[in-house]
């Protein structure tokens, strides 16, 4: 396996571990039942839709696909038209294995085939390199992780280490500069990541004229639509300057 989709792989299995770690104790078939954050999911189907994307996470990078890959940026626009699947597909993991058995699946080796970074597999959605498959997997990983926090707030939040955080900070980020391409604004999320984005009048020196910063879990929430980008700039978890620096026609870039 090459070196970058290697240390993906690995940032992704420790924080399934963390994620279990968090778990442990306090999973059963009591609190399996209880209501999440995200409509719909109790903690039972947000585990056993963990599951189901770390079982996918080996499976598909072992497809090879022949067509040319998609972008990271298009290919997670497919997820919102099939949310309902999504929920039926975990709900179908969690409801086959009881929370031992949800958590002995996350703490399970991930078996990997030799891949080069740009190799194109069959992922659920087309056709995407592996690297790009791995590190949309890591986001999705991370974000359930902070879904699960704010479900049991008195818990203490699941953690979330820096290598997966790293990659889902950056990788949102890198999404958005590609849905919406541009210099115009800056968007930080330090201390992980800059880019620029957004068309309109071009940066060329000194403080750009337009400028968002977050922290991110903020960021992490508002990219994928668990927050409003005016409720959180008015709460102070988002500094926003200058007269293009509203991000709200632009978010979320994947739900």
């Amino acid at each position: 396996m090459s070196s970058r989709l290697a240390v993906e792989v690995e940032s992704y299995t420790a924080q399934a571990h963390a994620f279990a770690d968090w778990l442990e104790g306090f999973f059963d078939k009591a609190t399996a039942a209880t209501a999440t954050v995200l409509p719909g999911w109790d903690l039972r189907t947000l585990v056993g839709h963990v599951v189901g994307s770390k079982d996918g996470l080996g499976r598909y990078l072992e497809t090879t696909s022949a067509e040319p890959p998609i972008p990271a940026d298009r290919y997670v626009r497919a997820n919102a038209p099939v949310a309902a699947d999504i929920t039926a597909a975990s709900a179908a993991v969690a409801s086959a294995l009881s929370p031992a058995q949800l958590l002995a699946r996350l703490h399970e080796p991930l078996a990997v085939a030799e891949l080069a970074d740009a190799t194109a597999v069959a992922g659920p959605r087309g056709s995407i390199t592996a690297l790009d498959f791995a590190r949309t997997r890591v986001v999705d990983l991370v974000v359930h992780c902070d879904d699960a926090s704010r479900s049991f707030p008195d818990r203490g939040p699941v953690r979330l280490l820096r290598p997966a955080l790293a990659t889902a900070v950056r990788a949102l980020a890198e999404i958005l500069a590609a849905q919406a391409p541009g210099r115009s604004v800056e968007v930080r999320v330090p201390p992980f990541v800059a880019v620029q984005a957004i068309a309109g009048p071009r940066h060329t020196r000194g403080t750009p004229g337009n400028v968002v910063e977050t922290d991110p879990a903020t960021w992490l929430r508002l990219a994928t639509g668990r927050v409003r980008f005016a409720d959180v700039v008015a709460d102070g978890a988002v500094q926003a300057s200058g007269n293009r620096a509203d991000l709200t026609p632009y978010l979320p870039v994947l739900a």
